[in-house]
């Protein structure tokens, strides 16, 4: 029932009518599912307002509505004071002693005021009052409600669409599903019965914005949760999961109970589990995978059905290099590059994918590469450069930071040769310094830039070379942009090279630089 029917049947003729009061509150209460209290406030709230207007603001108005009887008690307070300056708030001591004997200075005196008559402004005003601090409790219990359901699966009717976006009736409030967090090609009507993950809600004034997601890689673990009684229970844990809504997805589950298959215990008898969360998702295929430790032994299930050879993985910079046979490299990379992305996802790690012909080459490339420049700044000979190389010297700060006793290891090496080969990389190095600090200046780069901590000479030299010659230039920058990364062409997954990528700079390194520099330089 509409809140201005209850106020009508309360201002009835102009009057308020108490023996509707409490009815009145416990059927607003029970509508709104708000405190009785909240409804009994506002209308105090109302009256009060009503009869300031009458008696005048300057007066000290309070009102009280009996909870059990709906008896309004209204009045205003006086002060009692040795000399009255505001007669409208205050009374003199004598005048307080003739009403009570016992009142004393700085005592708070109630004196009731005759009942009002609410004229058809007033009445107005009062309506107003209630309606407004009711819609607003309303508000705040929906948002206290719906903010502890974050990270979980709501299911609604779908009420009507508005620029591709859905919108869904909570019963008591109404959520938003945005384009781009709706499975595509989905074929979603007015009147459907339909589930999404909740992953955000918003206090805003008209009210809370809450926001559903059917794309989200949690909604389908929490189909998992729904479905699998093992998960729900906590003796099997979803580890990972990444997505492709609408077209595949991949899921890590590990189990606590070394007597229960993961895998088997989420596809269910004769797949009926993993066939139901199929179904919602609009025939996404799934693959489940066993959570292990070992990241090596991960990304050869992740990377199923294609069969891996070899893998090397880099912890500092989170890429994982995997090595596979000609036959193999359509089924790892998947269909435009699906595959390997959702692996990737899966595992927050870069996975580079190399033929065993490439990735001959590319150890080829390094090691000669490598050896050339051994040769050439240290000034040694071709079999020393390839001796250090094959005991896995791979730089020049690598050998200037090694200990004497590394290079005693190597066949034909002694302790006079290890020290001399410090001594020369540390003069190239050192020379190298000096030569690209003057480059740098020459590039005119910025103080901004040149300050910025964790970016070494090389690198900044390199950045200027590139035009990047200010901490904005460098803030505006992605982490890809830095490192490399990959993108899609023309279906498939084609490498691209970061500006310092030859620093071997970590992923997470990468973010903190380019994130410190948009704090100094947006200030966020």
């Amino acid at each position: 029932m509409p809140i201005f029917f209850y106020n009508r049947k309360l201002m009835l003729n102009n009057r308020i009518d108490s023996t509707e009061i409490i009815k009145i509150a416990d059927a607003v209460a029970d509508e709104k599912s708000i405190d009785k209290n909240i409804v009994l406030n506002s209308m105090e709230s109302a009256i009060e307002k009503a009869a300031r207007t009458r008696y005048g603001s300057e007066n000290e108005i309070y009102v009280k509505i009996d909870r059990d009887t709906g008896k309004i008690e209204l009045g205003r307070k006086l002060l009692v004071v040795e000399k009255v300056i505001n007669s409208h708030s205050e009374i003199d001591l004598n005048q307080a002693q003739k009403i009570n004997s016992n009142y004393q200075l700085g005592d708070v005196i109630e004196e009731e005021l005759p009942p009002i008559d609410f004229g058809r402004i007033a009445a107005q005003t009062a309506k107003q009052v209630i309606s407004v601090q009711i819609r607003d409790a309303e508000r705040e219990r929906q948002f206290n409600e719906f903010k502890d359901k974050v990270g979980e699966v709501l299911s609604g009717i779908v009420k009507r669409s508005e620029y591709g976006n859905i919108i869904v009736d909570l019963q008591k409030s109404e959520a938003v599903i945005r384009r781009e967090e709706l499975i595509p090609r989905e074929n979603i009507k007015n009147g459907d019965r339909i589930k999404a993950y909740c992953y955000e809600v918003k206090r805003e004034n008209k009210g809370p914005q809450i926001f559903l997601s059917r794309a989200h890689p949690q909604f389908l673990a929490s189909l998992f949760k729904q479905e699998v009684p093992e998960i729900y229970e906590g003796t099997i844990v979803i580890k990972s999961v990444a997505r492709d809504p609408g077209s595949r997805a991949k899921i890590c589950v590990q189990s606590k109970d070394s007597s229960i298959d993961p895998v088997g215990a989420c596809v269910g008898m004769r797949g009926s589990r993993v066939q139901t969360i199929v179904n919602e998702l609009q025939g996404e295929k799934i693959d489940i995978i066993n959570w292990v430790d070992d990241n090596s032994k991960l990304v050869v299930s992740a990377l199923s059905p294609a069969e891996v050879m070899k893998v090397a993985i880099d912890d500092d910079n989170s890429r994982i290099e995997v090595v596979i046979d000609e036959n193999n490299l359509s089924k790892a990379i998947g269909r435009r590059g699906q595959n390997v992305r959702l692996a990737s996802k899966l595992l927050d790690y870069e996975i580079d994918i190399l033929t065993d012909k490439e990735e001959s080459e590319k150890r080829q490339t390094e090691f000669k590469d490598n050896t050339s420049k051994f040769v050439k700044n240290l000034e040694i000979d071709t079999t020393m450069a390839q001796l250090l190389v094959s005991e896995g010297f791979n730089s020049i700060i690598d050998i200037d930071n090694a200990k004497t006793e590394d290079f005693l290891k190597i066949e034909g090496f002694d302790e006079e040769t290890a020290n001399e080969l410090k001594n020369r990389a540390k003069e190239h190095l050192e020379e190298e310094a000096k030569e690209i600090a003057n480059k740098v200046q020459e590039l005119g780069i910025e103080e901004d830039l040149a300050n910025h901590k964790g970016l070494t000479l090389g690198m900044l030299l390199t950045l200027g070379e590139e035009n990047i010659k200010t901490l904005k230039d460098f803030a505006e920058l992605s982490t890809d942009e830095i490192i490399g990364g990959y993108d899609e062409i023309k279906g498939k997954r084609e490498k691209f090279d970061g500006i310092l990528e030859e620093f071997n700079l970590p992923k997470k390194d990468a973010e903190d630089l380019i994130m410190r520099a948009r704090k100094k330089v947006f200030n966020i």
